[in-house]
């Protein structure tokens, strides 16, 4: 049975709230049998905290009447629904997010400007710059300088996305802290009527909301706390919602107390850190998992997670005075998807990615 809409999953000092960041529904022209309503009571459904549905463009050349924000449908009691939009241009494809409409005619109309011309426009906007799939046909080709965050995984197959988890990699090991996020970019829902089936039908069953899912840890169930939690990096992406999502912590002073998180970022003297990756609940019963543990863009530790405490801990010594950065992946089986049966194969064994924890970073570079 599909869990009911919640106020999200308490820990800590905020909440665990999980969404889909990248969606398009009847009003982007590639998109067929997926309006606003059927996205939304889907995700209504199985209980989901947050959605943005990114259309195309469509708000621009004074269809203000038509555009998704002016959907009637655009509405819901449970989901925190975000303003976006994907801006579609020659140099790639950005989604741009707020808690309220934004001015997305203005950006449109200069997305071929200068990178720091775009800087300027982006803060005069107030909307959150997210690159999206940066290694695919449409690509993202503007500077990560302008980047809030990046969609490291986009869809449901893995193995086309571990190209943006590289680029994402890139950008850590260069001293950025820049925080991830995935995106389903589905565009295809089941017809209603056999009928009404295009060649884009099967996608349905494929990819849609949730595929992958992004858990955000925010400070409150709000619209402003979910982004001002993606650009901090305290997230992690899952292949789907149902599957366990990672909470990757660090006790970087020796007090026994793993106070850093997702996202956070320590000073580092050359003493030892105990790192733990926690799993919540989620998953096929008895499943056995691995966490692979990337630092600095390479491979570092492949760990077993104990089955009772659903856990995997290890020590290291990042450098004094260098910067090092910890993430991690969890492998294993797909928990069932029954809603949309053909993502879990696409998602091989890879279950979750978390953001990283880092080490001497400046958060102003």
């Amino acid at each position: 049975m599909a869990p009911k809409a919640s106020d999200g999953e308490k820990s800590g000092s905020g909440v665990w709230l999980k969404g889909d960041w990248h969606l398009h529904s009847r009003h982007s022209t590639d998109s067929s049998n997926n309006p606003v309503e059927k996205i939304i009571a889907f995700a209504e459904r199985l209980g989901f905290d947050y959605l943005t549905i990114t259309d195309h463009d469509v708000h621009v050349g004074g269809d203000v009447a038509g555009h998704t924000w002016s959907d009637p449908a655009y509405r819901s009691d449970s989901l925190l629904l975000l303003y976006g939009a994907e801006l579609t241009a020659p140099r790639g494809h950005v989604n741009l997010l707020s808690p309220e409409p934004y001015d997305h005619q203005l950006i449109f109309d200069r997305r071929n400007d200068r990178d720091w011309d775009l800087q300027l426009l982006k803060k005069r906007v107030g909307a959150h710059w997210s690159a999206n799939h940066p290694v695919t046909s449409n690509h993202y080709g503007f500077s990560f300088d302008l980047a809030d965050s990046i969609e490291i995984w986009n869809g449901p197959m893995w193995p086309r996305n571990a190209a943006n988890v590289r680029v994402w990699d890139n950008m850590l090991l260069s001293g950025r802290m820049l925080g991830a996020r995935g995106g389903s970019d589905a565009h295809h829902g089941v017809p209603e009527r056999a009928e009404l089936a295009t060649r884009f039908t099967p996608e349905a069953t494929m990819n849609y909301v949730g595929t992958p899912t992004t858990w955000i840890f925010a400070r409150n169930r709000s619209k402003g706390a979910l982004l001002e939690a993606l650009v901090a990096g305290r997230a992690c992406v899952c292949a789907n919602p149902f599957n366990p999502r990672i909470e990757f912590v660090a006790d970087a002073d020796g007090d026994g107390h793993a106070e850093m998180m997702m996202g956070d970022n320590a000073i580092a003297g050359g003493k030892p850190v105990s790192f733990e990756v926690r799993l919540s609940d989620g998953g096929p019963e008895n499943a056995t998992y691995s966490v692979r543990i990337i630092k600095n863009r390479e491979a570092f530790a492949t760990l077993p997670v104990d089955p009772e405490t659903r856990s995997a801990c290890f020590v290291d010594i990042p450098a004094a005075g260098e910067r090092s950065y910890y993430r991690a992946e969890l492998d294993g089986p797909q928990a069932a998807y029954a809603e949309v049966p053909g993502s879990m194969a696409l998602s091989a064994d890879k279950v979750a990615i978390s953001n990283p924890l880092y080490f001497n970073y400046d958060p102003a570079f």
